[in-house]
């Protein structure tokens, strides 16, 4: 079980030529889907692109578990997604399981 606090990363594919419209409807999130990630406990979460390859990486609050399910449950979370899903390529393995990343090399180094 993934913890609260806990860095999680994840990918995924674009379609080629969505590029621009992916990163533009980012720069325009609906203010309800930013509500719902931080009713949700996510935080600090980074979308990294680079071509069609998608790289996320966040925090939960509350697990892994909790974000899960908060997100299972939105509706918000399911129009966003339904909104999106012409614009991607992959999203998940061959069960349906997002393409979680795990983590292979960290360095804490000397805080700033």
């Amino acid at each position: 079980m993934r913890g609260p606090g806990e860095q999680l990363c994840h990918v995924y594919r674009l379609r080629p030529g969505a590029e621009e419209e992916y990163e533009r409807r980012h720069a325009d999130l609906w203010p309800e889907m930013a509500e719902f990630l931080d009713e949700a406990g996510v935080y600090d979460y980074h979308i990294y692109r680079y071509g069609t390859l998608l790289i996320c990486v966040l925090r939960t609050r509350w697990g892994f578990e909790h974000t899960r399910e908060a997100t299972r449950a939105s509706a918000v979370q399911a129009r966003w997604t339904a909104s999106l899903t012409h614009l991607f390529a992959e999203v998940a393995d061959s069960e349906g399981e997002p393409l979680w990343a795990h983590p292979v090399f960290h360095h804490d180094g000397i805080d700033p």
